[in-house]
């Protein structure tokens, strides 16, 4: 806790690219699709080197409501998830996940261990997310070192950004979809007190049961050798053996232990007038939610030496013995504020977030392993007014995480991870032509007092304290070729510290079925990175086209060593060059905009390839996809067909399955029952139509966890 007050006394900090949006007419708390505008950054008109951010917001978040942040962002550009169950999906980014892609609140990280884990949720709630923004490319770097491989950030309004027209805003949330059995519902609301002073509460709950999905719950490879354990297992007379793995070969229809439970609680105030604003908030986050189970994942803990127990409980030792669950709970407490000024600077912003963090993993009813985490991060910023065309930020950012695990799947030892860092944009309008610049330097210090070196009983238990100097730099340059459109390069040179779990690992991981040792003499890891692309708009017309290249030095990755060790395989973090490229491209055409009908079609496509140098194919990198729709709306209706194309992902690394290419279908239809100004809205969607088997390659558990089947969805937005 010392290091926590040390930081909270020395500086407040505020996110790198999170501010206010610019005025509007309409309902200040919410988006305008009308406008024009990309990020939330006022500094930077148009972030002309994030050529690859995108932004789902209003009717459109709202449409696309799922549990978790990951699957709602699927059916972006160069996004996928990791869906790992309906209670846990982090998103990944042109192929990347986990440590190399920052998942932001407000500008500052979750503060949870979504990162340690693909099991571990994020603790972000959609319900009460007004806006989410994904950050691909060279200036992500700004938000730290784990963004190089990007950064999505959600914004909530639990610290109020204006005082409502009216004195006051509410805004309910609730749905029902039929594949999760589910219903879901939020408040939220606003109320100024005065001309100055605006406080705001909200809260929600969510509850799905165990999810249906459009075939059998294990993939057609995974089913066929299952099949053949029970042929192998029934022909030996292992009675018992043989008929668990025919029933999990024979699960079809419903994924058992997928169901979940979430609410969160929020409460907050802001001071807003015209020379700056002061706010501050608490929020409370808490899901339980099932893991659901991989065929063959039993393996016990018992230490040799130890005196033998009765069966039953060497029953309660092995792991699928009983439904594993997660039991989360997140107490947070957030401050913002920002100072507007005079002179060289516009204005200066600060940002501040605490969090005490702690889950539980049962099984059944016991308590297998609980993760602890206490975190701190500051961002402050200091906004440059323009100056003939010159423009920027500069900042310095602080966090520090105090880490712990104990019980059976403790594969990560107690840490203390701080990182500090000092960060700068700065943007030159030349008239057609547009430069940016930025650079970050980043000091991380990793250490922990019990590292295991070795494995299980020849283990050494010692100290370990690593220290990293990271230095990043990005430009770019754009050339205006026509009116709204503009043709660029970014090139950047990126350095990541390693984490604690790459560093440190050292046991079993249920989650991702691995026993992982990590590695404390990593070094850091480095990217070179080129991204070329074509964007704007002409007449009825909007497109976006990136290709990107990077070039990773030391790029650090998990393989199999073809060893076990407690009943799992065996996987070790190493150290290797790799290449990743990729193309994206995003368009819409408005076929009919006249007499207040608009008829758009609109399509995204996407393919990442990459490449280990020593080991072949990377794993888990999404397959080539394309996805079209057609959207119509007059007036206070509205409605929309997709239809999502995913090919076959045989580029594997030598421990995956490939994983069948898949097309599903999706439609809804909307009405604003008060106007189409109004935010007041009904949408009934049907999601996968034809109920097919559809896994996304980028998960852990794709091969036995398919995504949710036909899913049929009410929902509705109470505004005013």
């Amino acid at each position: 806790m010392k290091k926590f007050a040390l930081l909270a006394t020395t500086v407040l900090a505020s996110p790198v690219l999170a501010q206010s949006a610019p005025e509007t007419t309409r309902d200040p708390v919410h988006g305008d699709e009308d406008r024009v505008i990309i990020v939330t950054a006022d500094f930077i008109d148009e972030l002309d080197i994030l050529a690859g951010t995108s932004v789902v917001t209003g009717d459109d978040l709202l449409r696309d409501l799922e549990p978790q942040i990951g699957d709602i962002l699927a059916d972006q550009p160069g996004v996928s998830a990791t869906s790992f169950s309906p209670g846990a999906s982090r998103p990944v980014l042109r192929g990347l996940q986990g440590e190399r892609v920052r998942v932001l609140t407000d500008g500052i990280g979750t503060l949870d261990v979504s990162n340690t884990s693909v099991d571990h949720a994020v603790t972000i709630d959609p319900l009460v997310t007004e806006r989410i923004e994904i950050f691909r490319g060279p200036a992500a770097l700004l938000f730290g070192s784990q963004a190089i491989g990007g950064a999505v950030n959600a914004l909530d309004r639990r610290i109020p950004r204006a005082v409502p027209e009216n004195g006051y805003h509410i805004d309910a949330i609730g749905s029902y979809s039929s594949a999760y059995d589910g219903t879901s519902g939020s408040a939220a609301a606003d109320v100024a007190l005065g001309d100055q002073f605006v406080v705001h509460v909200d809260g929600s709950y969510r509850k799905t049961d165990d999810v249906e999905v459009g075939g059998y719950v294990l993939s057609p490879l995974l089913r066929a050798e299952q099949l053949a354990v029970a042929e192998e297992e029934f022909e030996e007379g292992h009675l018992e053996e043989a008929e668990e793995a025919q029933e999990f070969a024979d699960l079809r229809g419903v994924l058992p232990n997928s169901a979940t439970e979430t609410y969160t609680l929020g409460a907050g105030f802001a001071l807003i007038n015209e020379g700056g604003s002061l706010g501050a908030s608490v929020s409370y986050f808490d899901s339980r939610y099932g893991v659901p189970a991989r065929p063959g994942a039993e393996h016990a803990h018992g230490e040799e030496g130890e005196e033998e127990h009765d069966e039953e409980e060497e029953g309660h030792e092995e792991h699928g013995e009983a439904p594993v669950s997660i039991d989360l709970k997140q107490y947070r407490a957030d401050l913002r504020g920002e100072v507007f000024t005079k002179g060289f600077l516009e204005k200066i912003k600060f940002r501040a977030g605490f969090s005490d963090y702690q889950h539980t993993e049962f099984e059944g009813d016991e308590v297998g392993t609980v993760f602890e985490t206490q975190g701190f991060e500051t961002r402050l910023e200091l906004v440059q007014a323009e100056r003939n065309g010159w423009r920027g930020v500069t900042g310095f950012q602080a966090s520090t995480r105090d880490f712990s695990a104990v019980g059976a799947e403790a594969f990560v030892p107690p840490n203390v991870t701080d990182q500090y860092g000092v960060f700068a944009l700065q943007e030159f309008d030349l008239g057609l032509f547009g430069v940016e610049l930025s650079g970050r330097y980043e000091r991380t210090d990793v250490s922990s007092d019990s590292v295991a070196i070795g494995l299980e009983d020849d283990a050494v238990i010692t100290a370990v304290d690593r220290s990293f100097n990271a230095f990043s730099i990005a430009g770019g340059a754009n050339y205006e070729i026509a009116p709204d459109v503009k043709l660029g390069l970014n090139l950047s040179r990126v350095e990541r510290a390693p984490s604690a779990e790459e560093l440190f690992s050292n046991g079993p991981h249920i989650a991702t079925q691995a026993f992982e040792i990590g590695n404390p003499a990593l070094g850091k890891e480095s990217s070179l990175g080129v991204e070329a692309y074509l964007r704007g708009s002409t007449g009825a017309a909007r497109f976006q086209l990136a290709a990107y290249y990077s070039r990773f030095d030391d790029f650090i990755y998990e393989i199999d060593t073809g060893l076990e060790a407690d009943g799992l395989p065996l996987f070790q973090f190493l150290q290797s060059d790799a290449d990743y490229y990729g193309v994206e491209a995003q368009a819409a055409y408005d076929l009919i905009d006249r007499d207040g009908l608009t008829v758009t079609v609109d399509g995204v496509a996407d393919y990442t390839r990459a490449e280990i140098e020593d080991d072949g194919p990377a794993p888990r990198i999404p397959a080539l996809r394309v996805l079209g729709g057609v959207e119509a709306s007059q007036d206070a209706f509205g409605a929309r067909v997709d239809a999502e194309w995913v090919a076959d992902q045989d580029r594997t690394a030598s421990f995956e399955m490939p994983t069948d290419g898949y097309t599903m279908v999706n439609a809804s239809v909307s009405w604003k029952p008060f106007g189409g100004r109004n935010e007041t809205m009904l949408i009934l969607s049907g999601d996968n139509l034809f109920d097919v088997d559809a896994r996304r390659h980028a998960s852990f558990t794709k091969d036995f966890v398919p995504l949710a089947g036909r899913n049929i969805k009410l929902s509705a937005r109470l505004s005013f």
